[in-house]
C-alpha cells in the first residue's frame, strides 16, 4: 500500500529579493541626486578659459533666448529694471554674495545689460558670466 508521505512545506526565501530591492533603491537615490533639473533651457556662449568651481552660495540669474529673466529658477513677471532689482534683493541681502549670469548665446544684449545694471544698482559687484567650453571636433 501507499504510504502517505508528508509533503514538505515550500518556503520562499525573500532575503535575496529584499537585498536587490534595497540596492536598486540606493542606486536610484544616489544617481538622481547628482542631476540638476531646470525648466530653463539655455545654450551658453562658448569661450576658452579655465573652468571655475561652482560657488556653494551664489545667486543664479538666467536669461533665455527670448530675453526672459529668471532669478534662482523663478521667472519674473516682466523685464523692467525695478522688477529685476526687487527679485535680486529678495534672494540675497548681502551684496558680497557672488552673482552668476547664465545668458543664452542668442539672448538679447539689452537683457544682459539690464541684469548687470540692476545688480550694480543693488550693490552687487561680484558678477560672473557663465560660458561653456567650445565644442571641438575630434580628429584622428
Amino acid at each position: 500500500m501507499w504510504r502517505n508521505k508528508k509533503k514538505e512545506e515550500l518556503q520562499l526565501n525573500l532575503t535575496p529579493l529584499i537585498d536587490v530591492v534595497f540596492l536598486l533603491l540606493i542606486f536610484f537615490m544616489i544617481s538622481t541626486s547628482f542631476k540638476k533639473e531646470t525648466k530653463i533651457t539655455l545654450d551658453l556662449p562658448e569661450a576658452n578659459g579655465e573652468m571655475a568651481e561652482k560657488l556653494p552660495e551664489s545667486i543664479e540669474i538666467s536669461i533665455n533666448k527670448d530675453g526672459e529673466v529668471f532669478v534662482n529658477g523663478e521667472g519674473l513677471i516682466n523685464r523692467q529694471l525695478a522688477t529685476i532689482k526687487d527679485a535680486i534683493k529678495q534672494v540675497a541681502s548681502d551684496p558680497a554674495t557672488p552673482l552668476v549670469i547664465n545668458a543664452d548665446a542668442q539672448a538679447p544684449y539689452q537683457a544682459v545689460v539690464s541684469v548687470m545694471d540692476a545688480a550694480g544698482q543693488v550693490g552687487f559687484n561680484n558678477l560672473t558670466l557663465a560660458t561653456q567650453q567650445p565644442k571641438s571636433d575630434i580628429q584622428d
